[in-house]
């Protein structure tokens, strides 16, 4: 495999304005995204940028950015763009996915996603994490995966992604975590699908491969990594980075 990492990354977020230049203890998160991507050493990361001054933020810091259109409807779509842009001739046949929120995430994570990626012979592979607070069984923001795991437990094939608690019964539920590992032409055919019911009735965009019937590993990770998305979120990123300052 020859993976490359792509992070989109974009102002326009809803609940905190301008969040990738938010400052973490003296680095932008999207800064502190890009090194933290770079530590898991896969392969060469970019991010995908939709406006120039994340991608001014990024290069400032000696990393490599890609501007891409700011209309894109998702994520998904900035990194296929960014991926044509830098790889026209198709060297990289993996694309890994790295949400540019997860300040604090732990290289180990992009390694595990790419590492379940080729012997499952899935066509994409993403993470999750047993849920350990009892609140979260059945809050909507936690998304639950479905999965059939292998006698090891700490792998399986996806069956499912839901914002209710899901399956019923006795066991451990889990915490999908946002991470994907794509093959090239799984993430081609992906982007080109049309919304799905299903993606649109749960708002999962992960939805639209599984009702086209594309198969996604999961690896299991032991905790859900700080995601930042509104202003709490980023106080408790800089209290947990609160010894990481820049350098």
């Amino acid at each position: 495999m020859n993976p490359v990492v792509i992070i989109p990354a974009r102002m326009a977020s809803t609940r905190l304005q301008g969040k990738p230049l938010a400052d973490i203890r003296g680095l932008p998160m999207i800064v502190r995204v890009w090194r933290q991507a770079m530590l898991a050493d896969v392969g060469p990361v970019v991010v995908a940028a939709a406006e120039r001054e994340i991608a001014d933020a990024v290069e400032s810091a000696g990393g490599s950015a890609v501007l891409t259109d700011p209309d894109l409807p998702s994520g998904s779509d900035r990194v296929f763009s960014a991926l044509e842009k830098i790889d026209p001739n198709g060297a990289h046949n993996v694309v890994v996915n790295v949400q540019g929120d997860l300040p604090a995430l732990d290289p180990a994570y992009i390694r595990a996603v790419v590492d379940v990626l080729a012997p499952t012979g899935a066509e994409i592979a993403t993470l999750a994490a047993e849920i350990d607070n009892e609140a979260d069984y059945a809050n909507p923001a936690v998304v639950k995966p479905v999965v059939a795991w292998d006698v090891t437990r700490e792998r399986g094939r996806a069956l499912y992604f839901t914002r209710t608690r899901a399956p019923s019964g006795e066991g451990p539920l889990f915490h999908h975590v946002g991470i994907y590992a794509f093959k090239r032409e799984a993430l081609e055919r992906f982007v080109k699908l049309a919304p799905s019911p299903l993606e649109q009735r749960e708002k999962l965009e992960q939805l639209r491969a599984l009702e086209a019937g594309m198969s996604i590993a999961v690896a299991r990770v032991p905790n859900v990594p700080i995601s930042v998305d509104t202003p709490e979120d980023l106080e408790t990123a800089r209290a947990l980075l609160a010894h990481d300052s820049a350098e």
